[in-house]
């Protein structure tokens, strides 16, 4: 379609409409200036875009709408009331839509206009749709992948509209195949980019693939909307996710029954502790409080909860995990100290300096994170496959959690790459110290079933079941993710089974020390 059917087109829809024409002319001048994005920068974009809002927001016409079309941009503009009960849009309903472009849709509450009509009784309201079928001019940082390259507008005279308690739905259909990919509902935060004039942001927005060839996207705000298309690894088959949540609930919950009752014995019998033990109560504490995060994260990942506050229970999970992690390197470099050193070696304030390792130094990691840029923490998208005749749906399930791919990458799989790295040789050096103690005996005797408990309870304390996390590609990919899953969900649990194994271990040497001191006095 050239630049002057465009114009006829446009032509004919306004004839019944009456507008000016030197309206008509700038609006039209306008929308084309904003199909050739290209050599322009930033601000004039968004400049453009900002100017072609306001024009329609203030053009007087006749009629309850009116409709502007150029070869890849379609404007809307709808009166409204105080009394206004919804509105329904969709492509096939809309006048003279090339068959090219792929259908799509937008649908309001009747609560639009509730607080704008509470506010101030207005005598008539206006409501813009702005429909860009080239995302040329909403390239973020990342050159992201938007469906059909398509975003869809809408605004609600000079107001933001937020915290809508019956979402926008936002409607793209496709006929390509999206296998491999994990489809996003986002939205245009303006000023979040770096190098760009915004940035895609997953904010205020659910996810749902009712059909094969179908993205409905549900949003509590008005804004400039699109579908994220990210290329995923290897994705998890949809079945999957309820055993998934499942395990996940249950292990966690078992975990953080443990981990109290771990503390309150531990706190009972706090007379015969030493700084091996405090250790071992700082590991509980902070697999507590990993497992109470992460339960409450998905509860918090809803469109009624403030960003803030996803912010900051994603921020307190990521410090959660690495608090958890130091501590299992501090058991393994403890481990090495009891085991490596012939002789006592007392370090001043140990447990002291310990505490501000532990715990002091995933704090500052995090709140290093939230000063230099805070975005990093929010909305994170899980993606799950489910294989259909005509192609691959996608359901998306949401937690608060590390948003940004390299903090993800350095500061959770690097950190806990590293951590169990260490504990690994840790592990593999004690081992080899309790082969070469054993060595001498030729037969197996009670040592045997002792090595073997020692052996798992190091493992567990170590954490080396982490290291699972590894494996997530290829013929691995299922087993490692319920293996993974288990494991670390009931970790807590473990970690109360090698405590009650110690304190049996005491106690029963304790017994035998006593019985052996009354031995020797009846002797004498």
């Amino acid at each position: 379609m050239n630049a002057h059917m465009s114009l006829f087109i446009c032509l004919c829809l306004l004839a019944a409409q009456s507008i000016p024409a030197e309206t008509i002319s700038e609006l039209l001048t306008l929308m084309k200036h904003l199909e050739r994005p290209r050599g322009r920068t930033s601000s004039s974009r968004v400049k453009y875009i900002h100017q072609l809002e306001q024009m329609l927001l203030n053009a007087s016409f006749c009629g309850r709408n009116l409709t502007l079309q150029t070869d890849a941009i379609q404007s809307l503009v709808f009166k409204l009331g105080c009394s206004f009960p919804g509105l329904s849009l969709s492509s096939a309903t809309l006048p003279n839509v090339p068959q090219a472009w792929a259908p799509h849709g937008m649908q309001f509450p009747a609560e639009l206009t509730k607080d704008a009509c509470v506010a101030s009784q207005p005598a008539g309201l206006r409501l813009i749709c702005i429909y860009f079928f080239t995302a040329q001019l909403f390239q973020d940082d990342s050159n992201s992948s938007l469906l059909n390259n398509y975003v869809l507008g809408a605004q609600l005279d000079h107001r933001a509209v937020n915290n809508l308690q019956n979402p926008v739905n936002i409607s793209f259909w496709h006929n390509r195949s999206l296998e491999g990919y994990t489809v996003t509902c986002v939205f245009w935060k303006e000023g979040a980019g770096q190098h760009s004039w915004g940035a895609w942001s997953p904010e205020g927005c659910y996810t749902e693939q009712p059909s094969p060839s179908q993205v409905l996207c549900r949003c509590n705000h008005l804004t400039y909307f699109a579908v994220l298309m990210q290329l995923s690894g290897d994705p998890v088959p949809a079945e999957l996710r309820v055993p998934l949540e499942y395990i996940s609930l249950v292990g966690c919950s078992i975990s953080v029954v443990a981990a109290l009752l771990t503390i309150l014995l531990y706190a009972h019998s706090r007379k015969q502790s030493d700084s091996v033990t405090r250790i071992h109560m700082n590991l509980h504490g902070s697999v507590l409080l990993l497992n109470v995060t992460f339960l409450l994260s998905s509860q918090m990942a809803l469109p009624t909860v403030p960003r803030s506050v996803c912010t900051v229970l994603a921020a307190t999970l990521h410090y959660a995990l690495l608090s958890c992690l130091t501590w299992m390197a501090i058991e393994g470099f403890n481990l090495y100290l009891l085991l490596g050193r012939v002789y006592n070696v007392y370090i001043h304030r140990y447990l002291l300096k310990l505490c501000v390792l532990g715990w002091g130094f995933p704090a500052l990691l995090v709140l290093l994170l939230l000063v230099i840029k805070s975005s990093v923490y929010g909305l994170h998208v899980i993606s799950f496959s489910q294989s259909q005749e005509n192609g691959t749906n996608f359901q998306n399930v949401s937690m608060c959690w590390v948003r940004s791919p390299v903090v993800h990458s350095v500061l959770v799989m690097g950190y806990s790459g590293l951590t169990s790295l260490f504990n690994l040789l840790v592990l593999a050096w004690a081992l080899r110290i309790l082969c070469r103690i054993r060595a001498p005996d030729k037969v197996l005797s009670s040592w045997a079933y002792r090595d073997t408990v020692m052996v798992l309870g190091l493992t567990v304390l170590l954490g080396t079941t982490w290291t699972l996390a590894f494996f997530s590609f290829g013929v691995f990919l299922l087993p490692q993710i319920f293996l993974f899953t288990i494991f670390n969900s009931l970790y807590g649990f473990f970690l109360f089974l090698w405590f009650c194994s110690q304190r049996r271990h005491s106690a029963t040497e304790a017994k035998a020390e006593m019985e052996a001191i009354s031995s020797s006095q009846t002797t004498h």
